[in-house]
């Protein structure tokens, strides 16, 4: 009957699945390094269960499987430490283990540093050996050990990679079917819109027709974007980028906010911004956070006319732009948790939104090459800058 510690190492080792696969390149090329530290001709990574060795990285022989009865590496798991065996016939340890005696080998030189897991599980060995007697330095012990690490460390790489991957996968079905529940609205919306818009009684309406059709606008950029941040969510962001007029992409921003500016009665000004490379989509997406957060947490600070001017700078291999408000602010212990998914800058303030917002904005300002932060306002409140590196090949930012 398994233990409760046989139990855990199954699992732990069933995460990294390794067992029953090729050997890892970088796995293979620590079991050299290995080998060659120690000056040993034979060096192995060990994966233990509760029955078997599994050899998933060798040099000097060739990968194989044996029973755990067999295993020397086995015999010493419950206490992992560096284990150094000059002559492993004259230890009582190993003096009667088939890898000794001749039966599967004639080992005599034995050398081990444990696996062990960030959790504290020991999982296996990293081990060296020769058949002929010798002693490790306290030189190579160390660098045994910590080669032993780097085992670890690439395990634990390889098991958060295919979480990733299997997250990201999650991640695009679930924007698919966002994508899929917001366009339904979204041509409905699109479709009075448009019958409004026949309709003979605004032949003598000229204000209701325009604002009509500022609205068929605005949904007919929310369309657009709805499906290319379903394709960014597809192609992960890449393959998209060209040459951007951030200043263009604002006064599309300021037309779609028109509703919320007017409503808190925002004094917002945007000018000067410059043309980067970037993805159009992600960078409106960006602005459209960026300005719209500074005029409602203005607008819920109560102390005036919200404020808000966008601008730019050019620095040392990009550009510098800024959205500076007369809100509040944002204190400074709180400026990195902000950006975290679900932060909120001041739970004090009644304010609708998740907090998503930012987070987003850091994300797409990464995949662009870039950083974001905050700062003091010359305004009273907060600056939020976002840096853009150069592209490629520069041309003027008119």
């Amino acid at each position: 009957m398994s233990s409760g510690q046989d139990l855990a190492r199954r699992e732990a080792i069933e995460e990294y699945e390794v067992v029953g696969r090729p050997a890892e390149p970088d796995l293979q090329r620590l079991v050299e390094l290995a080998a060659a530290v120690c000056d040993v001709p034979t060096a192995v990574i060990n994966i233990i269960d509760d029955r078997q060795q599994h050899q998933i990285a060798a040099i000097g022989l060739s990968a194989a499987v044996c029973s755990r009865e067999d295993s020397m590496c086995a015999r010493v798991l419950h206490d992992p430490q560096l284990v150094a065996v000059p002559d492993a016939s004259l230890d009582e340890r190993f003096a009667d283990n088939p890898f000794v005696t001749g039966v599967i080998a004639n080992v005599r030189f034995y050398a081990s540093s444990p696996l062990v897991t960030p959790a504290g599980v020991p999982i296996g060995t990293l081990c060296v050996f020769d058949d002929v007697p010798r002693r490790l330095s306290v030189a190579a012990g160390k660098a045994l050990g910590v080669l032993a690490e780097q085992v670890v460390d690439v395990l634990e790489l390889r098991r958060l990679t295919r979480e990733l991957a299997r997250s990201n996968e999650q991640l695009t079905q679930f924007a698919g079917q966002v994508s899929h529940d917001l366009r339904n609205p979204l041509a409905a919306l699109t479709g009075f819109l448009e019958l409004a818009a026949d309709s003979p009684e605004l032949a003598d309406a000229p204000d209701a027709a325009e604002l009509l059709a500022r609205a068929e606008s605005s949904a007919a950029r929310m369309t657009a974007m709805i499906g290319d941040l379903l394709d960014f969510a597809r192609i992960g962001g890449g393959g998209r980028k060209g040459i951007v007029d951030l200043q263009g992409e604002a006064d599309a921003v300021l037309e779609d906010l028109s509703a919320q500016i007017a409503d808190a009665r925002a004094d917002v000004r945007v000018e000067g911004l410059p043309k980067v490379s970037g993805d159009a989509t992600l960078l409106r997406a960006l602005l459209q956070n960026l300005v719209a957060n500074a005029v409602k947490f203005s607008a819920a600070a109560g102390t005036g006319q919200p404020v808000v001017r966008v601008g730019a700078e050019r620095i040392t291999g990009g550009w510098r732009v800024t959205v500076d408000d007369n809100g509040p602010g944002v204190p400074r212990q709180d400026r990195d948790r902000v950006f975290e998914l679900l932060a909120r800058g001041d739970d004090k303030q009644d304010v609708e939104g998740l907090g998503i917002g930012l987070s987003t904005c850091r994300r797409i300002v990464q995949s662009h090459g870039g950083r974001i932060g905050i700062v003091d306002s010359e305004l009273g409140g907060a600056s939020v800058w976002v840096s853009f590196p150069d592209r490629p090949q520069s041309q003027g930012s008119g």
